[in-house]
């Protein structure tokens, strides 16, 4: 079976852990031996690569192709109207792609389904294509997508025009598929397929020498994720003062860095916690096994992969509420959840959870529960299932055509 994966969220030279997940859950499936793959993950062109212009001058600076994990990526470049532009993003990004999808399949990959990864603008851009070239669809749907920018009336009418007519749906997780049905897609046309952990790439390594390494002495909390509002690392660095012998692991990078470190220094806990940067996913189990608890007070998920990761290294995880976290965590060896985004809430949960510290291997072995190859599994059956379908209405069409003659 020959799929061609279309998504903006791919890692690239640039942005070496964007969209991590889509690759992993495409190695995961290449890893079968039915499938054969090539990508499409398309960026907003800019013109100049001057580091003055920052994130746009990274989109510039992306290769127009690369290999990675042996898959072959292609970054053609689209038009982004910033700020003005966002309903008509999916119609340019479908204009631009299509001469280089019709070079692909000139050039001898003619595929057979199109893959796509996040619904807006992408799925709709996917959709557009698929009617082009008359190509079966399947659209994942991977959190914010629908969570928050299906919430926008314009592009709500078009994740729903895209999600109708798409040949299968997959949601990474029950929560995202509830909400699509509120939405108003048929629940019957929603395949839900959750994330799986690579427990070959995540697993517990020696955490005592690591903690040394790392110069850790107190009890250590971890984040990881875009520095950013929603994902709530505010939330722990003002939960710091009522935990006075914990310190804080921050990993990731983004536009709110300046404003948390300055947070730090209000609450003075500044001592107290480390801002690691951006880390390769390659190097996220260190900090994983070095934790004693990790930490995710997102305001909004699909499926946080992060936190089955750090289980995989045997560390117990806090997370808010929401998405498909409580999907992940049904286990006290897993962590908890809470339901309040409070740093008083999130202090009482710190306790509890250092008061009935699960063992580490019981946390590492519930987190083997969640291997990739369920999911795998999901999605051959699922492809080959629209495979057949596509199949027997052409079929139909040919024989109701002849019927007429």
């Amino acid at each position: 079976m020959k799929l061609l994966t279309l998504t903006t969220l791919y890692p690239n030279a640039e942005q070496i852990n964007h969209g991590i997940f889509v690759e992993t859950r495409l190695r995961h499936l290449l890893a079968s031996g039915q499938i054969e793959s090539r990508v499409i993950a398309p960026v907003p062109w800019f013109p100049s690569q001057h580091p003055r212009f920052g994130r746009y001058a990274g989109f510039a600076r992306v290769p127009h192709s690369d290999t990675r994990a042996g898959i072959a990526v292609q970054h053609p470049r689209y038009a982004v109207i910033p700020k003005i532009g966002m309903h008509l993003t999916p119609l340019l990004m479908a204009n631009s792609l299509k001469p280089v999808v019709a070079k692909m399949i000139d050039s001898g990959y003619d595929f057979d389904l199109i893959d796509a990864h996040y619904f807006y603008p992408d799925g709709v851009a996917a959709m557009l294509l698929a009617k082009h070239f008359d190509k079966p669809l399947v659209i994942t749907a991977r959190g914010s997508d629908i969570n928050l920018i299906a919430q926008n009336n314009l592009c709500k009418k078009m994740v729903l025009w895209a999600a109708n007519n798409a040949d299968g749906v997959i949601t990474v997780c029950q929560a995202l598929k509830n909400e699509m049905i509120r939405l108003g897609v048929a629940e019957h046309h929603i395949t839900p397929l959750r994330n799986g952990v690579d427990l070959q790439r995540f697993h517990p390594q020696d955490r005592e020498a690591i903690r040394q390494e790392l110069g850790l002495s107190r009890k250590t909390l971890l984040t990881v994720g875009s520095l950013t509002e929603h994902k709530g690392h505010h939330l722990v660095i003002q939960a710091l003062p009522l935990l006075p012998e914990v310190e804080l692991m921050i990993v990731g990078s983004g536009p709110d860095e300046q404003k948390l470190k300055a947070l730090a220094q209000q609450t003075g806990v500044a001592n107290r916690v480390w801002f690691i940067g951006s880390v390769p996913q390659t190097g996220l189990i260190r900090y994983y096994n070095a934790a004693d608890i990790m930490v995710l007070m997102s305001a909004r998920e699909g499926w946080a992969n992060v936190l089955l990761e750090a289980m995989a290294c045997g560390t117990p995880v806090i997370a808010s509420d929401v998405g498909g976290s409580a999907e992940v965590i049904t286990a006290p060896e897993a962590g908890c959840l809470i339901e309040l985004r409070t740093p008083q809430v999130l202090a009482g949960a710190v306790k509890l959870l250092f008061d009935r510290y699960p063992d580490r291997a019981m946390t590492r072995s519930y987190a083997e529960r969640y291997s990739w190859d369920d999911t795998t599994a999901g999605q051959l059956q699922l492809f080959a299932n629209v495979l057949v379908r596509r199949a027997e209405r052409s079929a139909g069409r040919k024989e109701g055509s002849r019927e007429t003659r």
